[in-house]
């Protein structure tokens, strides 16, 4: 079994800024991460990515703040999702 793309978007959501997302479910877990599925979650500002989640082989699931990276507890797709949103609130200017 081959890997299923479950989402594939990119948004624009600022005349600098937008966000891009991929998700799949493989047919076993990435080294370092315990659950069926790939992502990289990205938000990018003038050419910047500022914000970024992912599961990178080896390194597990986890999170890029700025310059800052941190474990993430992943437990569904749309957790992540809603979790990545939130972060993108948060960072975006108001």
């Amino acid at each position: 079994m081959k890997a299923n793309l479950l989402l594939r978007e990119r948004l624009v959501i600022a005349e600098n800024a937008f966000v891009e997302m991929r998700i799949w479910r493989v047919p076993e877990a990435v080294s370092g991460s315990a659950h069926d599925f790939k992502y990289a979650l990205a938000y990018v500002v003038a050419g910047q990515c500022v914000l970024r989640y992912d599961n990178e082989a080896g390194k597990g699931d986890h999170r890029h703040v700025g310059r800052e990276e941190a474990p993430y507890a992943f437990t569904t797709p749309d957790a992540l999702l809603a979790d990545f949103w939130g972060d993108v609130e948060t960072w975006r200017p108001k």
